[in-house]
């Protein structure tokens, strides 16, 4: 079955299945996904001060953002599990958004891609970000969420276009 003739996770009846990978080599694989959080100037300036109201701000949803990561075949529905080598998130102020952008990188060895990986960690992060801030800044928004980069697997290396 070629990815162009149809869709992978649907079988010839229209079901939703998980696609079976038992074939596949074990190759090291690796995601990069990126997103952002706007938000007012304001609450940025809180941030940078250390004065957010309910504390370390970048370092929560950092974290939140790996344990996140680490649960997208729980969350995300016929994702497979994977063992994980790598998980990070990273969070910048941006202020030229205003806001954050966050950055995460998921690294494997391993039949599949980590992509939904990199995304979830991606978006629980921004989602973190936006609990820990809506008591000062009910405006915010998240966006942008997007694969930048991806290395491994049959279809080789790509970087998105910016």
């Amino acid at each position: 079955m070629s990815n162009g003739d149809r869709l992978t996770h649907i079988d010839t009846e229209g079901r939703a299945r998980m696609v079976d990978v038992s074939a596949k080599p074990d190759t090291a694989r690796r995601a990069v996904a990126t997103g952002q959080l706007t938000c007012a100037p304001d609450t940025l300036r809180l941030v940078k001060e250390g004065k957010a109201p309910k504390g370390a701000v970048i370092s929560t949803a950092e974290l939140a953002g790996v344990m996140g990561g680490k649960q997208t075949s729980a969350l995300i529905p016929l994702c497979h599990p994977l063992p994980l080598t790598k998980l990070s998130v990273d969070i910048s102020v941006d202020d030229a958004l205003p806001g954050f952008t966050i950055i995460a990188e998921a690294k494997t060895t391993g039949p599949t891609g980590v992509e939904m990986e990199a995304l979830t960690a991606v978006s629980v992060a921004a989602l973190t970000l936006f609990d820990m801030l809506k008591a000062v800044d009910k405006g915010m928004e998240i966006g942008a969420i997007r694969v930048t980069e991806k290395a491994g697997g049959r279809s080789g290396d790509w970087t998105a276009s910016t």
